[in-house]
């Protein structure tokens, strides 16, 4: 690589990191993910989402306008052959508090799930249990995940092909009881620039071998499903995230959050302009790009 090529790459890196940056600060500051004070216990599996995740965290600390702890946690689930000192070794490194948890769920999962079939499910709950129950244990006021968008919108779709739910993950979530409080400091990142950076960055990735890297075959349709419209309709992504966060009750069907059953006739208020008017057609914006050429129908 010469050096122009050097230094195209250079920029494009520091952009990318400058964004990846930014979407993380944006959406801590949206959802008030971190408070001053907080103990944020990061939670690392290994892959490169939750790396990234922990990177940018501990940029963010440096600059942040108020104080707060950030903790790395791994969960050693036992699986065979798992590299028990990569983690510990990568945190000695960035001089870090961290903490390895040692909770056999490996075979609590093959005992429970029969073979051919999708462990991530059971797997995420033990998890989850374990995760939450340390965090209690050393004081974490939050748990941050490394979910990104594509995760998010992906579940979304997930729920309403398999589950009949329009349902999502959330940015910040209170856990049932009321004990934990989870956060998803990725939500505005997209996948493909999460997986530039952790390149760029060289995280020692570790994969999950718990199921022998078997893929939840649902959620790569739907993936590929999105990664093909993405291509078709740069922004499609995004712009379905943006649904999640604009919502209108009274314009889907759900009789629990908007009541239909009682809608009243008021005819006393002011009145607006629907007939068809001067007034209404020069107000109205009008999108062209929506017109259809029916001159050979």
């Amino acid at each position: 690589m010469n050096q122009t090529d050097t230094r195209k790459e250079t920029l494009e890196f520091n952009k990318l990191q400058k964004r990846l940056r930014r979407h993380v600060g944006n959406a801590i500051a949206d959802y008030n993910m971190i408070e001053e004070g907080d103990v944020v216990m990061a939670c690392i599996s290994g892959g490169k989402d939750s790396f990234a995740m922990l990177d940018i965290l501990l940029n963010l600390q440096k600059a942040a306008p108020i104080k707060f702890e950030v903790v790395a946690v791994n969960l050693d689930q036992k699986q065979p052959g798992f590299p028990e000192h990569i983690l510990p070794d990568y945190f000695e490194t960035l001089n870090i508090p961290y903490y390895i948890v040692d909770k056999d769920t490996y075979s609590v999962v093959k005992e429970k799930v029969p073979e051919g079939k999708t462990t991530c499910g059971l797997c995420s709950r033990l998890r989850r249990g374990t995760l939450y129950s340390f965090a209690e244990k050393i004081g974490a006021t939050k748990l941050a995940l490394g979910h990104h968008m594509d995760d998010i919108v992906e579940t979304m779709f997930l729920n309403m092909f398999h589950g009949s739910r329009l349902k999502a993950m959330p940015p910040k979530l209170r856990s049932d009881d009321g004990r934990n409080v989870v956060i998803r400091p990725l939500t505005y990142c997209r996948e493909k620039d999460l997986i530039k950076y952790a390149e760029h960055k060289e995280f020692p990735i570790i994969p999950c071998n718990l199921c022998g890297s078997q893929e939840n075959l649902q959620r790569q349709s739907i993936k590929a499903m999105l990664i093909e419209w993405d291509k078709k309709t740069p922004g499609r992504v995004e712009a379905i995230f943006k649904s999640i966060q604009n919502v209108s009750p009274s314009q889907l069907a759900d009789r629990e959050l908007f009541d239909f059953v009682n809608l009243p006739l008021d005819r006393e208020g002011n009145r607006e302009e629907y007939e068809f008017s001067e007034a209404v057609v020069s107000s109205t914006n009008i999108d062209e790009s929506m017109f259809i050429d029916v001159t050979n129908i």
